[in-house]
């Protein structure tokens, strides 16, 4: 049964989620350049809406949440998209904590295969070259990828309903990290064009991880102490003061 809606509207959400014992939340505006454009956008359904079919999954008491989160929640990149991820992650792990929605949090990486879209990479590629007779790919030549097919992904997204995984982060990814580059040789070879047409057009391409989406990246917070300070005693007696006076206004 396929019901259209929209994860902002809360009474529909608690209404189809009625009676259900497992939620996936695949809802997002995920597409990097995107969400670098539309910042608000971004919070209001990566965020709030999730926040929203949580609320509903609560109300209906759900066995488990599965929430289709991404591999640059550590990553120095990825923008409002991967701050969006984050801020839902804590709020998916608050939930648990809160009210006891079990969940499980699925970190995907560079998916590919049917039913994508040109907000997918190698579905870009290939429709590109297929109108243009080569093989071009805009990024760092430098570029690294683990690339896992959507029906692998789709497969371990369903065996993680296993009690192994309750309250669990799991990463899916590839097999094996490939450049980005070896893959577009193969792609050319495949399609029959000669491998020396192949472009790779130097990008910045902003957001973006190039060899890995993990960064370790701590932060040294510096305490001030001022010279001179208001000591405490004195401050709890100028709010007494403050209070007292606001009483008798009041009266």
């Amino acid at each position: 049964e396929f019901v259209m809606g929209d994860i902002q509207n809360k009474e529909k959400l608690i209404e189809v989620i009625a009676n259900t014992d497992v939620v996936y939340n695949f809802a997002a505006l995920a597409d990097i350049d995107q969400a670098l454009e539309n910042p608000e956008s971004t919070v209001i359904t990566n965020i709030l809406g999730n926040v929203n079919v949580m609320e509903a999954c609560r109300v209906n008491k759900v066995g488990r949440f599965i929430y289709a989160s991404t591999i640059y929640v550590y990553s120095g990149e990825g923008g409002f998209y991967r701050c969006s991820k984050q801020a839902s992650e804590a709020y998916v792990q608050e939930y648990q904590k809160t009210h006891g929605l079990d969940y499980t949090i699925l970190r995907y990486g560079s998916l590919y295969g049917p039913r994508a879209d040109q907000t997918n990479g190698i579905y870009c590629i290939i429709e590109s070259a297929l109108h243009d007779g080569f093989v071009s790919y805009k990024g760092d030549i430098g570029s690294m990828r683990e690339y896992i097919h959507v029906s692998d992904a789709a497969k371990a997204s369903v065996k993680i309903l296993n009690d192994d995984f309750k309250n669990k982060s799991i990463v899916l990814t590839g097999q094996e990290p490939m450049k980005v580059v070896d893959m577009l040789h193969m792609l050319s070879e495949i399609l029959g064009f000669p491998t020396s047409t192949v472009q790779f057009a130097e990008d910045k391409n902003i957001g973006h991880y190039i060899r890995t989406p993990y960064s370790y990246q701590p932060k040294l917070d510096r305490k001030y102490i001022p010279p001179m300070h208001v000591d405490l005693g004195q401050g709890l007696l100028q709010l007494i003061d403050i209070l007292q006076d606001k009483i008798k206004s009041d009266k």
